[in-house]
Order: structure tokens, then sequence, then C-alpha cells
């Protein structure tokens, strides 16, 4: 399979994806069980693509600088503080170890 047919394969698949979504009756989405998966589901597919980005490197396991970042950026979360200072210090945090390891 070349590229651009994995491309355009993608594509039709989007746009097949938003035309469902649109074709819903407005009664189906107006139930409770549909509003809190919606305002659920955009959290666990960040969060799992930020745990795939971090602990994977191809199909292998790993733990290095990244977690300890994400450690950082998560206890400066639970500290509440502001949004730019978190991923300054999982920045800083990260390049820190990569320095000294």
């Amino acid at each position: 399979m070349s590229v651009w047919t994995a491309i355009v394969v993608t594509a039709v698949g989007c746009y097949l994806v938003k035309l469902l979504g649109l074709s819903v009756p407005a009664g189906v989405l107006e139930r409770p069980v549909v509003r809190r998966l919606a305002a659920l589901l955009p959290v666990a597919l960040l969060a799992a693509l930020t745990a795939q980005q971090t602990f994977a490197d191809q199909t292998d396991l790993v733990l290095d600088a990244r977690a300890a970042g994400l450690a950082a950026a998560g206890l400066a979360l639970v500290l509440r503080a502001p949004f730019l200072v978190v991923v300054a210090t999982a920045v800083l945090v990260t390049a820190g170890v990569r320095a000294l390891g």
C-alpha cells in the first residue's frame, strides 16, 4: 500500500465518521450518558496519547527522562500551578534528567 493510498483511505474514513456523527438524531445526543461520554472521551484519549508518547519507543516499553518530566508535571498540577508553569516544569525536569544521564 502506498502512502497516498493510506492518506486517501484515512481521509475518506474521517469524512464518513464525521457524516455519521452529523446524522445522529438530536434526541440521542441529549441523553445524559451520551453527554457524559462526550465530556470524558477527549480526556481519556489525551491521557492515552500522553502515556503512549511517554512510555513507548517503537514497540518497547521505556522509562526515561520523559517519565520524570511527566511526573513533575503531574506534581505541578496537583499543586494547582498555571498551565505554562506545568509545561515549563516538565520541560526543565526532562532536560535536566537528560543532561545528568
